[in-house]
């Protein structure tokens, strides 16, 4: 989207930026040490930082170098509406908001007819919850259609036992591990419903992929999913409650005005999370920093 914008862009993996303009730095706390060096080395070159869901809900209130990165950058872009109520008041004005967006699937896919399918799309980490989809189906009747399908890699090996033993005593249940991009996509649009159970999320990539391919989302009461979803969005459930994710499951599944009710919440967010949405926003990032002074910057 850079480029397409007019901008020579490139990705560093650590370090100071070189002779670029500008930087945009990916995490508060995992690019610490390039976003001090950057303002070390470039006091009046612009600088934002993206803040993920690590960032806003755990780090910046843990870790004294994630905060440090929130007080050296120009801009704060965040990934959903009411980020900003996890910053101090006096880092609020950086706060520009970028929503994570995706393209449509190619083609409409058309769901199995034998199945109520459940897409899970995510890697397996504590954050993510991601054994609770598959909880909440054992609750379901013996009648029920409901099978989960999770594509992810797991990021330790309790996480990658703890699937395989759900995957081998839950019949409902299928862990299809790490796919590629256009599979999961694939997953995702092929699915009757998507589950997004995270205990902290900054925008949550797969929600925009599912309401691009018109797949309706269930999803954790967390502050980004009511900024994007809206509070009232009926396929909210308390994070970590398997018993009212069971009970979304089941009234998605038999209830065909509370699906398309789901479906329609999340068509209308289309325009929102679109590709063209989110390169004005970026857009408008890069014109806020061109036109911002700096103060000379005092290490500390």
């Amino acid at each position: 989207m850079l480029r397409e914008l007019g901008h020579d862009a490139s990705i560093a993996a650590g370090g100071n930026g070189g002779r670029c303009d500008a930087m945009i730095a990916l995490h508060a706390r995992k690019s610490a040490a390039s976003v001090r060096a950057w303002r070390e080395l470039h006091q009046a070159r612009p600088l934002a930082v993206a803040l993920t869901g690590t960032d806003l809900y755990r780090d910046i209130h843990t870790d004294s170098e994630a905060r440090r990165s929130l007080d050296l950058a120009d801009l704060l872009i965040v990934l959903h509406p009411g980020a900003e109520a996890q910053l101090p008041r006096r880092l609020r004005s950086k706060v520009r908001l970028v929503p994570q967006s995706a393209p449509p699937p190619p083609r409409k896919a058309s769901p199995l007819r034998r199945w109520f399918q459940v897409a899970v799309v995510g890697h397996l980490r504590p954050e993510k919850d991601p054994l609770r989809a598959a909880l909440a189906a054992r609750l379901l009747p013996s009648s029920s259609r409901v099978r989960v399908v999770h594509a992810g890699a797991a990021l330790s090996g309790a996480l990658q036992r703890a699937a395989l033993a759900e995957a081998r005593t839950n019949p409902r249940y299928r862990w299809v591990g790490e796919l590629p991009g256009w599979k999961a996509r694939a997953l995702i649009a092929r699915a009757r419903l998507l589950a997004l159970t995270s205990e902290m999320e900054g925008g949550a990539n797969v929600v925009s992929e599912a309401v691009a391919a018109g797949t309706p989302v269930v999803a954790s009461r967390i502050p980004s999913m009511e900024g994007i979803f809206g509070r009232s969005y009926p396929g909210l459930f308390p994070f970590g409650s398997t018993e009212a994710l069971a009970r979304l499951f089941s009234r998605a599944e038999r209830e065909q005005r509370f699906l398309g009710e789901l479906r329609a919440r999340c068509r209308a967010l289309r325009k929102a999370l679109s590709p063209a949405s989110e390169k004005a926003a970026l857009n408008g990032v890069l014109r806020d920093l061109r036109a911002g002074r700096r103060l000379p910057w005092k290490p500390t």
